[in-house]
């Protein structure tokens, strides 16, 4: 059984965990699958959308997997880091927006690799959690960059010393997540109505903002980054004559 699916229509490519026995949880040769459907996505698609089959978006690590490895200082080490870098890597570079369709549960790993997605949804009874600490493990993921972006040093520090649960509606209220809905069914239709939204933009704009986007989180000096700004070209946009064309019609 395929650990990833894959399914396109309108430009909307949506990539789903697989593994619906085991929660979603990675081992490498999933990680390794995403890896090559972002990278064939991000070639035809406009929107992708990152989601999990059955009752939760992932758990994780395969702690299963896990436990057959040496682990060294707390690192996961080769079995997955290698994979999983990749798979972040592939995740944020890509040119076309990443959603993260976040439901039931997403731990560790997991709300890694969607801490790296453009936008996370998820439901209020979802449940979070970053338990690096829980099984003596550092993060090399991301986690440490990626949640005190979201959510503020103090509260990344509270919950990952902590590695205590924390839910959907909470992760939107702290701007982890964008939205938090009542159940998964509201959740599927708003995660197809922002794709379709951003779908009928123009693809060469939204590409130059995920990069422009990319310059802003390097934190350069306020009048070095508007200069890159603008000093940067994007030969991507071809539409904008046919676009403005059809503007009040």
């Amino acid at each position: 059984m395929s650990e990833i699916l894959t399914d396109t229509e309108d430009g909307i490519t949506t990539i789903t965990l697989h593994r619906p026995d085991a929660m979603n949880a990675f081992t490498p040769t999933m990680l390794e699958a995403l890896v090559n459907a972002l990278a064939e996505a991000s070639n035809t698609a406009r929107v992708i959308i990152l989601k999990g089959a059955g009752r939760a978006f992932s758990a994780g690590v395969d702690l299963k997997v896990l436990q057959k490895a040496t682990l060294e200082h707390g690192r996961v080490g080769g079995v997955f880091d290698g994979p999983a870098a990749e798979a972040a890597a592939a995740v944020r570079r890509t040119s076309v927006p990443v959603i993260a369709q976040v439901h039931g549960a997403c731990f560790t790993g997991a709300l890694e690799i969607a801490l790296h997605c453009d936008f996370i949804l998820t439901t209020d009874d979802t449940r979070f959690g970053d338990t690096h600490a829980k099984f003596g493990i550092r993060p090399t993921w991301g986690m440490s960059q990626m949640l005190p972006t979201a959510v503020g040093i103090r509260r990344a520090r509270e919950l990952s010393f902590t590695a205590r649960t924390f839910t959907g509606r909470e992760a939107a209220a702290w701007g982890l997540a964008n939205y938090s809905y009542n159940t998964a069914g509201d959740l599927e239709a708003a995660v197809l109505d922002m794709a379709k939204r951003i779908a009928a933009n123009s693809p060469g704009a939204i590409a130059a903002y995920k990069d422009l986007f990319t310059l802003a989180m390097e934190n350069r000096p306020l009048e070095e980054a508007l200069a890159e700004e603008v000093a940067r070209d994007y030969e991507a946009i071809t539409d904008t004559a046919e676009r403005l064309s059809g503007f009040g019609r």
